[in-house]
């Protein structure tokens, strides 16, 4: 594996981080020692300063790591280790002479793109924390990772990954939420981004079908809000337009607590406001993508991405 250095190096713009393999190792380890070095005693220790060149160089073998400049100098470094489906991320550090200049929420932003792209079969992010470090499973839990399991000393901390879907035609996108229904329960919020005619409401049919409720499923824009009651004794579909929505308090005014619990609520035209309305809520965001050279002329093909958020969805895999 090679490295994939920053093509253009400034260090006036702030930390740049650079995808790593084994050459890197060196590099690694010493922003381990720093960072791991700077923490207070554990008892056990950290097993992390027992590291050498060569016991990095084997862990980055496999899907490499990332690492982190700042001032032209290697300050911040993660192991990116595939098991099962998840990618544990080892060895996360930032020294302590480049803390507080967003180094970490860097970091972590960027292995979740990383591994979404290499390694597409990743469904979760997966870290191990000191429970003696309270502050350190703070920084997890801001950073969108749920506690999942304990393996004393350690606390296990999970994170989804984003789900990405090439969608070719309507009925392609009607047969993904329909799938995605399966996996669906009372009390889920999905919050649907997406340009006009990019098929949100398309979408939300699918959605229907896959729940079995009544009704046909239509763009609510005139009455922004329509409840679908289910014909299979399952949820509800309660089906929002928050595109003429003032803002949250308009949301407010709906009164969809009233059905949160018992339905799975669609608020198309929702980010930024329906995320408040779960601790979990599912994202969906629709793009419209770029034909295949050979693809059917007329399709309408769109890029489906899926961001899971919070506990509910800790373990649960999507289609």
């Amino acid at each position: 594996m090679t490295a994939a250095p920053d093509p253009q190096p400034d260090p006036d713009r702030g930390p740049t981080i650079r995808e790593v393999g084994p050459e890197a190792a060196a590099e690694v380890l010493a922003v381990v020692r720093a960072a791991f070095g700077d923490r207070p005693p554990l008892d056990p220790p950290t097993d992390a300063l027992t590291e050498t060149v060569e016991s990095l160089a084997a862990k980055l073998d496999a899907l490499g790591g990332l690492v982190v400049d700042l001032d032209g100098e290697p300050v911040g470094a993660v192991v990116l280790d595939p098991v099962d489906d998840a990618v544990y991320l080892r060895r996360f550090g930032v020294a302590p002479a480049a803390r507080g200049h967003g180094v970490a929420r860097r970091l972590v932003a960027a292995a979740a793109e990383v591994v979404a792209r290499r390694c597409p079969a990743a469904d979760r992010l997966v870290v191990l924390a000191r429970e003696e470090l309270p502050r350190t499973i703070a920084f997890w839990r801001d950073n969108g990772f749920t506690e999942v399991a304990e393996h004393a000393p350690y606390r296990e901390l999970a994170r989804a990954l984003p789900r990405c879907y090439d969608v070719p035609a309507a009925e392609d996108m009607r047969d993904l939420a329909r799938r995605l229904a399966a996996v669906l329960a009372p009390g889920d919020v999905l919050v649907l981004t997406g340009e006009l005619g990019a098929g949100k409401t398309t979408f939300t049919q699918g959605l229907g079908e896959g729940l079995g409720v009544r009704g046909g499923v239509t763009s609510p824009t005139f009455v922004i809000a329509r409840v679908h009651p289910s014909l299979t004794a399952g949820p509800a579909l309660v089906h929002v337009d928050a595109y003429r929505l003032d803002g949250a308090p308009e949301l407010d005014d709906l009164d969809l607590d009233a059905d949160l619990d018992r339905a799975v609520t669609v608020v198309e035209w929702g980010e930024g406001l329906a995320e408040a309305l779960s601790d979990s809520p599912l994202q969906v965001r629709i793009d419209r993508a770029v034909a295949a050279p050979d693809a059917d002329p007329d399709d309408d093909p769109r890029r489906v991405t899926v961001l899971r958020h919070g506990p509910r969805w800790a373990g649960v895999r999507l289609p």
